[in-house]
């Protein structure tokens, strides 16, 4: 079975030669493809092949770290939100298979899309080539974020909640500032606020995601003081 440009062009990226090409395309076909074979199934293998090696890398950094240390760094490098930030790297969106209506209504930059993508072709590679390839694959584009998950593990929200709390001000407060761009893919900026005043701004495709970021941006922010 040949490959269409669009993924013999994201095989590239993804440094793996299909011997059975058909699991890519498997993998990068959307449910709205109808009559078609889709990447549900796929990306139910891909979440556990990716799990266990995040979780092996994980161990192998932080020999010392007990699981309630590990557990929170696993959940954050394997969320869909990260899967679809690595599927976006490698520019998958542009090689999904999928129906038109999908397509008008902005499908491949949804973030659901792209990480259900991600993780289906971790289960394609690691079918079509074992687990080795689907482990070199993962750390090789997930090497830095495995780097820096002590520092990112903790929800920004709790910390921030947190960091207040233990000098007696009240919880956060969260603004909505802003929604822009079309209705199927809007950016909505929030800030947060101390009730000191300091506050800062983060945006994301979704209310949660800005809260986070908005989060991420104050706490950093705040570094240092005691």
């Amino acid at each position: 079975m040949k490959l269409s440009r669009p993924m013999a062009e994201a095989a590239a990226r993804l440094g793996h030669d299909f011997i059975r090409p058909e699991l890519l395309i498997e993998a990068l076909t959307h449910p709205s493809m109808m009559g078609e074979i889709d990447n549900q199934r796929l990306e139910f293998l891909g979440d556990r092949v990716l799990g266990l090696v995040i979780a092996e890398a994980l161990l192998e950094q932080d020999r010392a770290a007990a699981e309630g240390q590990l557990a929170p760094r696993l959940n954050a490098l394997v969320r869909k939100e990260t899967c679809a930030e690595v599927a976006a790297e490698l520019e998958l969106g542009v090689a999904l298979r999928m129906g038109r209506s999908e397509t008008l209504s902005g499908g491949r930059r949804k973030t659901a899309l792209l990480g259900d993508a991600m993780e289906a072709v971790i289960a394609a590679v690691y079918l079509d080539g074992g687990l080795e390839p689907a482990r070199a694959l993962i750390l090789r584009h997930w090497g830095t974020r495995i780097e820096a998950a002590p520092r990112q593990a903790r929800d920004a929200k709790t910390a921030l909640q947190e960091w207040a709390q233990a000098r007696g001000l009240r919880p956060p407060a969260y603004d909505d500032l802003d929604r822009s761009g079309p209705d199927h893919a809007p950016i909505f900026s929030v800030a947060a606020r101390l009730e000191d005043g300091r506050a800062a701004e983060g945006s994301a495709a979704s209310k949660r995601a800005a809260q986070q970021r908005a989060a991420e941006a104050l706490l950093a922010s705040l570094e240092g003081e005691p």
